[in-house]
């Protein structure tokens, strides 16, 4: 295959996604307006649904115009060789191929974070604040970009120096050490997440003795679970949405509660989303999710690697001298349908561990505290009660309100 015709190839991948998104978008949309299911009439009363409606309008217009000027953007990069450009850039500063990768992909991030920056901004400070949503004061904002901008360096950087450093000596078959590489580091991760990464943007505290305390303990303690580490972060610092999640495994597990979702629910409640975080433990969705993302990131390297290496690549993105990083960006595009399909089939198991974690919840505490508590926290970020079968099909991880809602009924 010539350069000329794998850029065409490149173009309608980018044309075409953008296009099958928007379809999807817009479909979606059409059906914000459809009739509540009885069995979720009690959700919102007619003020907060209204307040919900215009929400989810006002979100779908502005997505409509980021993800606009974000494939616009890419497109126009790379027909007037903007790759190349930053490629002449970061070889005016060094020859060394691992510097002048991580000085590339610095400058291409860093640039377009820059760029889409007033798009972060008018979604905080002008839509989240609109609805109520919006904690972050413009510090924690900018100071957030700073931290990740350096979190990007260090371990971004680091990995993928790593990488090309492993594609001098070992050619193709980098791959290999590669993802050892990256699925060490995706255990070590899973395991310390909470402790190393949360810290430098979240206060966390362990919950304290009290009422909340002991009744998850003694639900802990009755399914057999060994729940030693409790915390609270304060996710109010940025929004009134609430959340849980479950991190590490073995000693370093931990449940993590936001300050927002011990506040706008009932103790019961509580309790029921944990027992809904235990039950994917209790279930192994961790490791299967672990273990699934390892397998998944082996066959993407490996697939990189019988490509990476061909002039082709590199010069359908205008840069006449084949190397890595120009490679692996015409590499990331191309590979792009395949990502897709394996999205669909990791957000399909992702649905079925929701539905088998609420039933263990259901079976060990209860179905009605779990019910009340997704109706609140539902009510509480204005979501959508009407979404599309196919927007569902092929976004979301999570089953719909109504779906966990009726299987949770279901004897």
């Amino acid at each position: 295959m010539n350069p000329q015709t794998l850029f065409y190839i490149i173009i309608a991948i980018i044309i075409i996604d953008f296009i099958v998104d928007k379809i999807l978008d817009t479909l979606n949309a059409k059906h914000f307006d459809d009739p509540v299911p009885q069995e979720l009439n009690d959700v919102y009363d007619k003020e907060e649904y209204e307040k919900s409606q215009r929400y989810k309008k006002e979100r779908f217009r502005f997505g409509i115009f980021t993800s606009t000027f974000s494939v616009l953007l890419t497109l126009g990069f790379i027909i007037f060789d903007g790759f190349a450009w930053v490629n002449d850039i970061a070889r005016n500063f060094t020859d060394n191929a691992i510097l002048v990768a991580l000085i590339f992909f610095g400058i291409i991030m860093i640039g377009s974070d820059i760029l889409t920056t007033p798009f972060s901004w008018y979604s905080t400070f002008v839509i989240e604040e609109k609805y109520g949503f919006n904690k972050t004061t413009k510090k924690t904002f900018f100071l957030d970009k700073i931290k990740g901008w350096l979190m990007m360096a260090v371990l971004g950087g680091g990995i993928l120096a790593l990488i090309v450093w492993f594609y001098q000596f070992a050619g193709n078959d980098f791959w290999w050490y590669a993802w050892i590489l990256v699925a060490v580091f995706s255990v070590f991760l899973n395991m310390f997440y909470a402790k190393l990464i949360v810290p430098l943007f979240n206060k966390q505290s362990p919950l304290e003795e009290g009422s909340l305390r002991t009744k998850i303990e003694t639900y802990a303690k009755s399914v057999g679970f060994t729940l030693d580490n409790i915390f609270i972060i304060d996710g109010s610092k940025r929004s009134t949405k609430a959340n849980a999640y479950f991190s590490g495994f073995g000693k370093e597990k931990r449940i993590t509660l936001f300050d927002t979702l011990v506040k706008d629910l009932e103790e019961e409640e509580i309790v029921a989303v944990l027992a809904h975080e235990v039950g994917h433990y209790k279930k192994n969705h961790i490791i299967v999710n672990l273990a699934a993302s390892i397998l998944t990131t082996g066959f993407t390297l490996w697939l990189l690697s019988l490509f990476v290496g061909s002039p082709v690549l590199s010069q359908a993105l205008g840069v006449e001298e084949p190397s890595f990083h120009i490679g692996l960006i015409a590499f990331g595009i191309l590979y792009s349908p395949i990502s897709e399909i394996t999205g669909l089939l990791m957000n399909y198991l992702s649905r079925k561990f929701e539905y088998q974690a609420d039933n263990y919840a259901k079976k060990t505490y209860g179905a009605a505290p779990l019910i009340s508590s997704l109706k609140k926290l539902t009510k509480n970020s204005l979501s959508n009660l009407t979404p599309h079968k196919a927007y569902v099909f092929m976004h979301f991880s999570h089953p719909t309100l109504l779906q966990r809602f009726r299987n949770l009924k279901r004897s």
